[in-house]
């Protein structure tokens, strides 16, 4: 295509179809070329020439201004990604694992809140709040493997550990007495809460291996009103956790403390709070004793229930670990001993057994998983057994398995 221009908008490249002067005035003998040499270039813009034709079809155009237009890229919605919580029953095998590690989390974070408090921080509720939903998870997943391993705790972690154990015994609780979900994470926020007073009363005290004096007995007795004063202090802490803090030490009949309530006076997360605080205490070793053993402890606390405890609240407690809990040393009618692996669904007096041990020979034998629900097996639990009276070291690798205690 032809296009006039100024000699000034000439470049390289450009053919050159006829120059806008009479022959006189130009340089150049020939009528059209392709302009290729720079002195060329110069010499036609010496020139008294003003303008050209140039063929666009043989050489260059002229530079035209290229007007960009930029757009800003607009960056698709983030999508918030929201794990999904898995809650469906699994096999205790399938949920030993998981449970270790959030056992082991939640006992430094425990650790980490209550120290705060003693130094007069306010309780971090959300953290707090996170933990029990991990805990509840892996409790409906599979009640046995977190609450068998927040029980093997040791006397120097107790304080910390007892609060996770007590979490997930409310959990469990609440599951068995059909509370709502959002009623199920209150209880156990509470659980994870209710000791929180006990920062106010010296390591000496706690820790004491022996008697309590009256005095250091009346220090104790004043940490559930030390603690709700530490989580009033706190933003976001609810009206069932300041209650269980408070009154989970008050007794059916009027004998508890603070305020000695009793009957109907104590709400039900109270008396929940009251089963699950006395049975995790019983069953760790303390400083002043070693545990009892989980079938033992429910018997003793069956037999305090008429004037300690809520007898309906208890007798659903028992439904949620078992008559014969994860962990029991059980003699079995075959003459083995062995150890409670985990619960079955349908019967508390089947759940299933990991046999270690003959007494017929007194000898350890080849481990073997019976599962006393399932089809065609004979063999039933004649007793619960006292692990002192047989010598026994360590049972508990036998529902254990490559899970080390947090």
């Amino acid at each position: 295509m032809l296009k006039k221009i100024k000699t000034t908008e000439l470049r390289i490249g450009m053919y050159v179809q006829e120059l806008c002067s009479s022959w006189i005035d130009t340089p150049f003998w020939k009528k059209s070329f392709l302009l290729e040499d720079a002195n060329e270039l110069a010499e036609i813009q010496k020139t008294k020439i003003l303008e050209v034709w140039i063929d666009t079809d043989k050489g260059l155009d002229v530079f035209q201004e290229v007007v960009v237009k930029v757009v800003t890229p607009v960056e698709p919605p983030v999508e918030k990604v929201v794990p999904v919580r898995q809650t469906s029953p699994v096999s205790m095998e399938d949920e030993i694992g998981r449970a270790s590690v959030i056992v082991s989390k939640s006992k430094q974070a425990v650790f980490s809140m209550f120290s705060e408090a003693r130094m007069g921080k306010a309780v971090d509720v959300d953290t707090a709040k996170g933990m029990v939903e991990e805990i509840t998870d892996s409790v409906m997943r599979n009640p046995g493997a977190l609450i068998g391993l927040a029980r093997l705790k040791t006397k120097d972690d107790y304080t910390y550990m007892h609060s996770v154990a007590v979490c997930a015994l409310m959990v469990a609780l609440s599951k068995q007495l059909g509370l709502n979900e959002e009623q199920t994470r209150e209880a156990g926020l509470a659980g994870l809460l209710h000791d929180i007073g006990k920062m106010m009363v010296s390591a000496e005290i706690l820790n004491k291996p022996g008697k309590l004096t009256d005095d250091e007995f009346v220090s104790v007795k004043e940490h559930p009103a030390a603690g709700h004063k530490i989580l009033l202090e706190g933003q976001g802490v609810g009206q069932i956790a300041l209650d269980v803090c408070l009154h989970h030490h008050e007794k059916i009949d009027g004998t508890g403390y603070p305020d000695r309530l009793k009957g109907d006076e104590i709400s039900l997360y109270a008396r929940m709070g009251a089963v699950c605080d006395v049975y995790d205490a019983i069953t760790s070793n303390r400083p002043y004793k070693q545990g009892w053993c989980p079938a033992e402890s429910l018997r003793k606390m069956a037999e305090w229930s008429k004037g300690h405890f809520d007898e309906k609240i208890f007798q659903a407690f028992v439904r949620s670990i078992g008559i014969f809990p994860v962990g029991t040393l059980v003699r079995m009618e075959s003459g083995r001993l062995g150890v409670v692996v985990e619960q079955a669904a349908k019967s508390l007096l089947s759940p299933k057994v990991r046999v270690f041990f003959s007494i017929k020979s007194m000898s350890y034998i080849v481990p073997e998983l019976l599962d006393l629900a399932g089809p065609g097996l004979q063999d039933k639990i004649a007793s619960r057994e006292d692990v002192a009276k047989w010598g026994l070291k360590d049972i508990n690798r036998y529902w254990l398995g490559d899970v080390a205690p947090a």
